[in-house]
């Protein structure tokens, strides 16, 4: 006897993976940039002794289900081209800045987040913490930066899909 797999990747799948990944992923990105982190420094939390190594658990989490999100997305859309050999002007874009969000997720979870942590971490209990507060402002402002970027280019991403998966459906 043998046994044959029905199961084919369809066009709409992998769109539906990328699209739920990036939408995920740039809804946590919100809430947590535009709600979590304003909230928390609104309570003054953000001036607590121990708030750098909470901080830095709640980054780190997030930033690692981030570089899933981002791999995701990629995938979704390799697996579009390759397999369903997807044409349109968008692909060649996609594919670049899809690769472009994976790096600035990478750049911020092993560079950004570490350095920021590091920066107002109190390693030594028995000397005041001493704060470079022109470094910690260009390094936010870099996060800033970062974010800008892979809320515009996921913004652009989730268009170019959704665009994609009404004309799919449509045919």
């Amino acid at each position: 006897m043998a046994a044959h797999s029905t199961i084919e990747f369809k066009k709409p799948l992998w769109q539906t993976i990328a699209l739920l990944s990036l939408g995920f992923w740039l809804s946590g990105t919100l809430l947590l940039d535009g709600v979590i982190m304003p909230s928390l420094y609104a309570a003054g939390m953000m001036t607590q002794p121990g708030f750098a190594s909470a901080g830095y658990m709640i980054f780190g989490m997030f930033n690692r289900i981030e570089l899933i999100c981002a791999a995701l997305v990629l995938t979704g859309i390799l697996a579009l081209v390759k397999l369903h050999q997807v044409q349109g002007k968008w692909i060649t874009p996609a594919i670049v800045i899809s690769v472009f969000l994976l790096a600035l997720t990478s750049i911020e979870t092993y560079g950004l987040t570490p350095q920021l942590s590091a920066l107002v971490m109190q390693l030594n209990w028995l000397e005041p913490l001493q704060q470079s507060a022109a470094e910690m402002t260009q390094m936010q402002s870099g996060y800033w930066a970062l974010e800008l970027l892979k809320l515009t280019g996921g913004a652009i991403l989730l268009t170019w899909l959704y665009r994609d998966r009404g004309e799919s459906v449509a045919q």
